[in-house]
């Protein structure tokens, strides 16, 4: 919350993929003193264009390639009118490798998203005052962490099947039997139990109350991955924190979305033109 962001240095760096309704590009941006890798994808209709940063959800950094993660995603937007910026976060694909990333949480991945949309206001093909974020997975807790850490950077938030806004729950689910890292952040930072005021700063859905944004919610019932429980907590808190937001479920539907994603996505954009993207 108190850093100073700088995103900068948006490069359209080559043309990956051209058809009727965008070209692709393969892109760097700055994000502090690293370089961060990413695709966009650019409506070919003329002017400029509301924006979306695509947060994706966690692939191993040892297999992951550029762009990869939300590529229907990606599509479906770009072909609605809006720019796509998909970031790769650093340690992935083409970014800088930052070997603090783990012990810090993985919030460098928050930086960079900062950072994105700070560099996509600088594009001739954006309208900077329209840009939104949308996060899937580990993307939708890092929308969190970015919507408490700078409220008022975006005007919308929509996740899909997203991690705990309590950071706690995600420590617990995948990382606390990972070893050594799991010892490491342990030993710098201490259990939960044990040095709860930690904790507490790193989670989210503590600080809900500095949220400007409204924020959509999509999860599917049947969700084995990230608990649509966590999902329903994150939604009440953020009501009791008076905030607008709307959650939908859906029957059947995991993790990954199957014969509900067309569904959630007309919603999506149906979400983000009220909000006036």
């Amino acid at each position: 919350m108190a850093k100073k962001y700088d995103g900068r240095n948006l490069r359209l760096v080559r043309v990956l993929a051209r058809n009727s309704a965008y070209t692709r590009y393969h892109v760097t941006y700055s994000s502090g003193a690293l370089t961060i890798s990413g695709i966009m994808n650019v409506p070919t209709t003329p002017g400029r264009h509301p924006a979306l940063v695509l947060n994706h959800g966690y692939i191993d950094p040892a297999i992951y390639t550029n762009g990869r993660g939300l590529m229907r995603e990606q599509d479906y937007l770009a072909r609605r009118g809006y720019v796509v910026l998909h970031t790769d976060y650093r340690n992935h694909a083409q970014s800088t490798d930052d070997p603090r990333a783990e012990l810090n949480l993985r919030l460098g991945y928050t930086e960079d998203v900062i950072n994105a949309v700070l560099a996509l206001r600088t594009s001739p093909y954006v309208d900077p005052e329209r840009i939104g974020l949308l996060g899937r997975s580990m993307g939708g807790g890092i929308t969190y962490n970015v919507l408490v850490a700078q409220p008022g950077l975006v005007k919308a938030a929509v996740v899909f099947a997203p991690v705990s806004s309590n950071t706690v729950d995600n420590f617990n689910r995948w990382i606390r039997n990972e070893r050594p890292i799991a010892q490491t952040v342990l030993r710098t930072y201490g259990e939960p139990s044990r040095n709860p005021q930690f904790w507490h700063n790193v989670s989210p859905v503590n600080f809900f109350d500095r949220v400007t944004e409204p924020v959509l919610i999509h999860h599917g019932a049947s969700d084995s991955t990230c608990p649509i429980a966590w999902s329903r907590t994150t939604l009440a808190a953020l009501k009791s924190a008076g905030k607008t937001a709307s959650m939908y479920t859906y029957p059947g539907e995991e993790h990954a979305f199957g014969p509900a994603w067309p569904t959630s996505m007309s919603r999506t954009v149906a979400f983000l033109k009220q909000q006036g993207l």
